[in-house]
């Protein structure tokens, strides 16, 4: 076991990744030599070389379209896409490609292997084009995994898990936890499970459901309750799609109420289909409605940025409500 923070987590998984599979490729803006703009990609080149970690031209739709050539030749690439917000270039390879590669040729083909890496949320102060949460928009194309680590631990089970899944996923990162969340991690190789939510706490009074950084607002948020005598049974959901279900439901059965939170706007977020599956499952067991604490809708504001983002005080004074209706 070693301490690190996510970011040095991110980094041994690559490390591990590419000791392990020939096969392995890490690709993307300033990712060679520089090790990407937040260094996630440090070493790599110096270790295997440039055929294996190399620098690509600023072109998203690219890098997306060059993945999945090489992952359909059986090779396993991990793109990495600078920002999040960067990624809407590649969109069209990623939605239209990517997602329906395996379907449309019957079986007989396929893009499974490959990895897109991209650090997403706010947090940071970037503003508008550096702080985006788009999450909603993959998790409602078939074909994709969605996955989204809450720590360092995570974050290499789970990468390392996408590296050798035989689906495309889709890997955000929460980058204001780069280098804040720290935490003991085997430094060994290990796998993470790619569709099941960790609950974090147990609890009975009300479910409280995120994923990525909105944990750590939601665990603040779950200790301030407890000293009002409210019990908050804490749900990591870590893959978004497909996302586990049962877990949630067994969850709000239990607790009879549920509370969900995620930084991307409310307007068609995945907390709304959360809401929706909950409601046709446990109808009868709810004590209040499903409630969300989410980012307004809204472009991200830059000098705004405290107030628009989901924190455990937003959280706790939705708890009350929940708990009060």
């Amino acid at each position: 076991m070693k301490q690190m923070n996510l970011l040095q987590a991110v980094n041994q998984a690559l490390h591990l990744a590419m000791e392990r599979d020939d096969g392995v490729l890490c690709f993307g803006e300033d990712v060679g030599h520089f090790g990407g703009v937040f260094r996630a990609t440090s070493g790599l080149q110096d270790k295997f070389g440039e055929a294996r970690c190399f620098n690509t031209p600023l072109t998203e739709q690219g890098i997306a379209g060059f993945a999945n050539g090489l992952a359909a030749k059986g090779l396993k690439p991990v793109a990495e896409i600078q920002f999040a917000d960067y990624i809407f270039p590649a969109f069209d390879q990623l939605v239209n490609e990517t997602a329906k590669f395996r379907y449309r040729s019957g079986n007989e083909f396929n893009v499974g292997g490959l990895v897109v890496r991209a650090p997403y949320g706010g947090g940071i102060a970037g503003g508008h084009y550096h702080s985006q949460s788009p999450e909603a928009y993959f998790v409602h194309t078939p074909g994709l995994r969605v996955v989204i680590p809450r720590g360092p631990v995570q974050a290499k089970g789970l990468l390392l898990a996408a590296i050798d899944c035989p689906d495309p996923v889709i890997f955000f990162e929460p980058k204001r936890l780069y280098r804040a969340a720290v935490a003991e991690v085997d430094e060994g190789y290990y796998q993470l499970p790619l569709d099941r939510a960790e609950i974090v706490r147990k609890g009975r009074d009300i479910t409280l459901l995120g994923w990525g950084a909105q944990l750590e607002y939601l665990l603040k948020a779950a200790d301030m309750a407890e000293k009002e005598g409210i019990s908050c049974e804490v749900i990591d959901l870590q893959s978004l799609l497909p996302w586990d279900e049962e877990t949630v439901v067994n969850s709000v059965l239990k607790t009879g109420r549920l509370l969900i939170s995620h930084e991307a706007p409310l307007t068609g977020g995945v907390g709304a289909e959360i809401a929706a599956t909950v409601q046709e499952r446990c109808f009868l067991y709810l004590e209040s409605p499903v409630a969300r604490v989410c980012g307004p809708d809204t472009p991200f504001p830059l000098a705004l940025e405290k107030h628009y983002m989901p924190d455990e005080h937003k959280i706790g004074q939705a708890i009350h409500a929940t708990i009060h209706f």
